[in-house]
């Protein structure tokens, strides 16, 4: 019998009983000891560790023999073996160095107390402001509901950006993918609709970027005034992958935060691409099996978890409006995790290299893009100019190496000719600079007087 079972099995009665159930009271919020490992293997980011046990998902320390101290997260096991990634650097790591599991680790600091802030993956300020006293702790993973308590898209957002209001238009409460190349003015694009969105609280998460996109995206496109109501949260790529991937997971919790109480919030991730690469390095550390061009299965799955946090909430709720940025690599829009992306978002805005290289800005490709809400909430009228729009812009896009070498003679066809005249009027209608903010009501009765001008094909 043990020592607190025979205490336990004391009469009691008298001096004795209340010594031992004081002495309980003591133990009994201690929980079990903590068993330490002992760190074996190092290669690449991966440690392995032994003589331990530890949840997937938790967190342990790794002190060396001489005192240095570094976080790493359980990624996976093996037989006995744990599988751990750090959250900073492996400078000073030693072999034989203690590995201490830490209870209760998953949780994550949220509240008011962010707004103005710039923070890490881990919550920690990088604007020099002094320390963050949470109010509330939230799981970095997030907590799922019943899809059928979450109300649905009912209402447009304004975005301030003219195509994308009258063409594309936006719900609150959508999730809509920024798909694009490199410098092709995705970023200029998602700092526009960063000022100009209609939003209680912002919250940007800038995802294995430059390091030098952090203090550039702070100062001259959210500002003091637009910092004042933001939240971002930075971890550049030479952040450790589990830290651009908790990055991404903080940044979509304190989002959860402010639309739990009642705040309509816009998210904005840039990118999405970078948190998939992330998972696809933790997942090869460990020996995941690569599936679709390098990419584990783990990545595919990961994603859906990711974006599915954001929209509306329960019905009488805030909702989060989401933006995310796609990196098409080498242009290809079809790569493995833009068509995952495509297929799991609620519409995508697809940014052309070659309407940029015309200086044609923002150089979104109306033809290519989609808004899955749009038919839910525009009247009918909206939703017929749109479409008039469309056709007559396509009609000219298809016919245009024709138009340009003077192989096409006017009179061949009505709809043809209506294209190329309405066409420098649709180019000037897309175009927009990045500092002129264009509302909703604007953006559509402009698209109503241009198409109550084009005649219809006969």
């Amino acid at each position: 019998m043990s020592a607190l079972a025979a205490a336990a099995a004391w009469p009691r009665s008298g001096i004795w009983a209340g010594r031992v159930a004081a002495y309980r009271d003591r133990l009994e919020p201690l929980g079990p000891p903590v068993v330490e490992g002992k760190l074996v293997r190092m290669v690449g980011l991966t440690l392995e560790a032994v003589g331990c046990r530890a949840a997937v998902g938790s967190r342990c320390h790794i002190v060396s023999p001489l005192g240095g101290r570094i976080e790493a997260e359980v990624v996976g096991f093996a037989g006995e073996r744990l599988y751990l990634m750090p959250t900073g650097t492996l400078h000073g790591l030693e072999p034989e160095s203690r590995v201490i599991p830490l209870a209760d680790s998953t949780a994550v600091g949220v509240g008011p107390e962010l707004l103005g802030r710039v923070v890490d993956g881990a919550g920690k300020p990088l604007d020099g402001k002094g320390p963050i006293n949470y109010s509330d702790w939230r799981s970095l993973a997030g907590r799922s509901f019943n899809p059928l308590s979450r109300q649905p898209i009912r209402e447009p957002l304004d975005v301030g950006v003219r195509s994308i209001n009258a063409l594309l238009s936006v719900g609150r409460g959508q999730r809509l993918g920024l798909f694009a190349g490199s410098g092709v003015g995705k970023s200029v694009l998602l700092g526009m609709m960063t000022r100009f969105t209609e939003a209680d609280v912002i919250v940007v998460g800038l995802i294995g970027e430059r390091g030098r996109e952090v203090k550039e995206f702070v100062q001259k496109i959210l500002g003091e005034s637009g910092l004042a109501r933001a939240v971002v949260v930075a971890t550049p790529a030479d952040h450790p992958p589990l830290m651009r991937l908790h990055g991404a997971m903080l940044a979509t919790s304190i989002a959860e935060y402010f639309r739990d109480q009642g705040h309509q919030v816009l998210l904005l991730m840039d990118s999405l691409t970078r948190f998939a690469q992330a998972q696809r390095e933790i997942a090869l550390a460990i020996n995941e099996p690569p599936a679709t061009k390098g990419y584990p299965p783990s990545v595919f799955a990961k994603l859906p978890q990711l974006v599915e946090r954001a929209g509306n909430g329960e019905e009488g709720g805030g909702s989060i409006t989401a933006f995310y940025t796609v990196l098409a690599e080498g242009d290809d829009t079809n790569d493995p995790i833009a068509d995952a992306a495509r297929a799991i978002l609620d519409g995508h805005v697809v940014l052309s290299r070659e309407i940029a290289d015309a200086g044609h800005y923002p150089a979104i490709d109306i033809e290519a893009s989609v808004s899955r809400a749009m038919s839910d909430i525009t009247e009918a009228g909206h939703r017929e100019a749109a479409r008039r729009f469309k056709q007559v812009y396509s009609t000219y896009q298809r016919n245009r190496d024709l138009i340009s070498v003077g192989a096409y003679q006017r009179g061949s066809d009505p709809r043809i000719d209506e294209a190329i005249a309405m066409n420098p009027r649709q180019m000037a209608f897309l175009q927009q600079d990045m500092n002129q903010s264009v509302n909703l009501a604007d953006s559509v009765g402009a698209l109503l007087t241009l198409t109550a001008e084009t005649q219809k094909p006969r």
